[in-house]
């Protein structure tokens, strides 16, 4: 008789069904099972059905895209629709080499390799360059004019983190051949590919191509696929997509020179000292002596990366897919984005006419790149030449700057101190559990959201002593200004705030202007609606500027601006800054939100910054068995819910 039904994948699921089937025949209808030494024989069939069932399911699992769990597995799915993960990115750094040396060489080239070591959080980083370097050696001489020393110059050098490998493959002609750097962690921007007659010969360089447009049977391209262990094999065309292998003279040796980087380890290096090998330009093969190098360092290192996780894997192929390499939605966007600029950690795509005031026929795009805040005016350069080529024909695409909404706690931990050892330990933990939250996917992306009762919750499940917490939401926007210059200023929040009829909803650190000498800051009056029954907050209310004098303050200038509470909009008039009392030329501006839980509108990037946060830990007199009452606690312990009475921002 047939199983009637296999649903079951669990062992003794599976053995109690073998059993209900052989009762199911006459022979074995009042048979003991467990009493003989059929039970072996059940329980070997059991463990094989057991096994069988549960390869089969991974098997089918790891053949999808969307259930895949093994690295080689998503890669290889996400190939097949013409994705290529991000590799390890190094970190680069610019700086400039001041070499005296006492060969009279005229010309000096600086070999490609390491070049230098740099350090950062008491780590020692390799540095190097892919491509040789030369500069011309200025002469110094002696009143009889002879050859004391020579100065070389090699300014504002790119280095990037890691160690310069050169690999070899000599082509044979076979089909079957492959051409696989066996070393992981390497960083594909930084390959180059030469194809040359001999191997003493470095021959001519081909070109990296991540697609096949523009490419027929004469160029000189090559491709890359990551397979196992993170490691990376070359391709090259067939003659129809591609220039082929030992065609029209080209050579058959290949050289592979690349580098193998720490990725973001290598990040924050500013101390560096040479190590690098100098040569004579005419003759390579003579090593000159560097003599005493002085290195100015014009750029710390930075933008090194890891390699693209599967979670992103999993995300960008079918998103790159479905744009066929067309930008015309915003998700078309955000996926080729990603793709020539493999630095992005977030983006955000806004079509103009969801504008104030609308701009049709544009594009607005913010990049939040990974290990920073802002992308170079040359990156930008870059990424809208090369969105040219997606784009539609007469939409003009606008890189903005990261707008950065600033979200900060002010919590109030009330523990239980019987069930604790210390409480700046207990405090401690808090922090490093917010942290934690503060680097979660919910916040650090454009349209992230702050989950008000998730915080919450974060910080109770911290540790079993704390009993409950007080937590208000702050949002800020830090106000970049252009000082001694006349200029308007406009910030906008993305959240309703909060309004009290009295005002001082706005507060800000302080900064000088042109024609008084005090220190000044920001506040608010919210216009009051008197035409109603009982007065109400109007939706709207000017900015004043206001100082201390004598503890007291002083109105300098009642309006100076104007700020929309229903938008979360604050409207500067010209104004001429000539100082702050923050660093950087930054007037810090908070609210408190209308909603505790703080989305990031459109180009706006949601950052919750635990070190501008402020932690008070309570202790909870009623939960430590202290009183039963309550009367110490509303007395001395008792925190509001709402925001404080400070006039400006501490």
């Amino acid at each position: 008789m047939p199983f009637t039904k296999y649903a079951n994948l669990d062992f003794d699921q599976i053995k109690t069904s073998i059993k209900d089937y052989l009762r199911s025949n006459s022979d074995f209808t009042d048979f003991d099972f467990e009493g003989s030494n059929f039970s072996v024989l059940i329980d070997t069939l059991a463990y094989n059905s057991y096994i069988t069932a549960f390869n089969s399911n991974m098997i089918v699992n790891e053949s999808f895209l969307d259930s895949a769990t093994l690295r080689e597995n998503v890669v290889s799915l996400a190939g097949n629709i013409g994705y290529m993960p991000r590799s390890r990115t190094a970190a680069t750094a610019q700086v400039s080499f001041d070499i005296e040396t006492n060969d009279p060489t005229p010309t000096l080239t600086l070999k490609a390799g390491i070049v230098c070591t740099g350090s950062t959080s008491d780590t020692i980083f390799t540095f190097s360059i892919i491509e040789d370097t030369t500069a011309n050696s200025i002469p110094t001489l002696d009143n009889g004019g002879n050859f004391v020393k020579g100065t070389a110059s090699f300014n504002n050098i790119n280095i990037s983190q890691g160690i310069y490998l050169t690999k070899q493959f000599l082509y044979d002609g076979s089909l079957d051949q492959r051409f696989i750097l066996n070393n992981s962690f390497i960083d594909t921007s930084k390959l180059k590919v030469y194809i040359g007659k001999d191997e003493n010969t470095r021959g001519i360089e081909y070109t990296l191509s991540k697609n096949i447009f523009n490419i027929d049977k004469n160029s000189r391209v090559f491709f890359i696929s990551e397979i196992q262990d993170e490691k990376y094999e070359l391709r090259f065309g067939d003659g129809l997509i591609g220039k082929k292998l030992g065609e029209d003279g080209d050579g058959t040796y290949i050289t592979a020179n690349y580098i193998i980087t720490d990725g973001r380890d290598g990040n924050g290096a500013s101390n560096f000292s040479f190590s690098g090998s100098l040569a004579n330009a005419s003759t390579p093969e003579e090593i000159i002596d560097p003599g005493t190098v002085t290195i100015t360092t014009n750029q710390i290192s930075s933008n090194g990366g890891d390699i693209e996780p599967v979670d992103s894997v999993k995300y960008f192929a079918p998103k790159l897919y479905s744009s066929q390499y067309r930008a015309v939605t915003s998700r078309d966007y955000e996926a080729i984005i990603k793709e020539i600029y493999p630095n992005t950690e977030s983006v955000s795509v806004v079509g103009g006419e969801q504008l104030d005031p609308p701009q049709f026929g544009t594009v607005q795009i913010s990049i939040k790149p990974k290990n920073g805040s802002f992308v170079s005016d040359f990156d930008k350069t870059r990424i809208s030449s090369d969105l040219k080529q997606y784009t539609v024909s007469g939409i003009n695409q606008k890189i903005t700057d990261l707008k950065i909404l600033y979200v900060e706690l002010d919590s109030s931990v009330y523990y239980n101190y019987s069930q604790l050892s210390s409480e700046d330990t207990l405090k401690t933990s808090v922090l490093n559990t917010l942290t934690k939250y503060s680097e979660s996917l919910d916040l650090n992306k454009f349209g992230g959201r702050l989950r008000y009762s998730k915080v919450q919750q974060v910080i109770d499940n911290t540790d079993i002593a704390i009993t409950s917490n007080i937590t208000k939401i702050i949002i800020r926007r830090d106000l970049k200004v252009a000082l001694n210059t006349l200029a308007q200023y406009e910030l906008c929040y993305g959240n309703r705030f909060h309004v009290k009829s009295q005002g001082f909803n706005i507060k800000s650190t302080g900064f000088n202007i042109v024609g008084e000498s005090s220190t000044v800051y920001l506040t608010d009056t919210p216009n009051l609606l008197t035409n109603l029954p009982s007065k109400e907050i109007a939706k709207d209310g000017f900015i004043s500027l206001i100082k201390f004098d004598s503890n007291n303050n002083v109105v300098v200038l009642k309006q100076t601006g104007t700020v929309d509470y229903e938008k979360g909009e604050i409207i500067l008039f010209p104004i001429n800054i000539t100082g702050t009392t923050s660093p950087n030329n930054v007037i810090e501006i908070q609210a408190f939100p209308e909603s505790n839980d703080v989305v990031g509108l459109r180009d706006l990037y949601v950052s919750l910054n635990i070190p501008k946060s402020t932690i008070n830990m309570v202790r909870d007199v009623i939960a430590s068995g202290d009183e039963i009452s309550g009367t110490r606690f509303v007395n001395d312990f008792y925190n509001s819910s709402y925001s404080n009475g400070n006039l400006i921002r501490k």
